[in-house]
């Protein structure tokens, strides 16, 4: 992610890499602000429930959910919903199935 902002010369990002049940804590908050947006990548079994408090607390503008698991994901996207709506979803095939693609 910071090379593609380089790459595309955006200068106001901060990326921070790290369980996000770990690093968002309220001194980090304190610290450096509340985020404008949380890209998560959770694991197969979803947000850990307190990440999901955490970030309804601090209330980013938005929240991008990568997801392999989407029944994870639509438990997690129906915990958020006390405080924020899906604008978009966009599904992807990311894993090629052998011999899938022959001609």
């Amino acid at each position: 992610m910071r090379r593609n902002s380089l790459l595309n010369n955006i200068t106001n990002t901060i990326f921070f890499a790290g369980d996000i049940k770990n690093l968002l804590s309220d001194e980090f908050v304190g610290e450096h602000g509340a985020p404008q947006v949380i890209i998560t990548d959770p694991p197969r079994a979803g947000m850990h429930p307190d990440v999901i408090k955490k970030i309804i607390h601090i209330e980013p503008e938005r929240i991008v959910y990568v997801s392999c698991n989407p029944a994870t994901q639509a438990r997690d996207i129906a915990l958020l919903d006390e405080k924020y709506s899906v604008e978009k979803i966009q599904p992807l095939i990311c894993f090629l199935i052998p011999n899938m693609w022959r001609m």
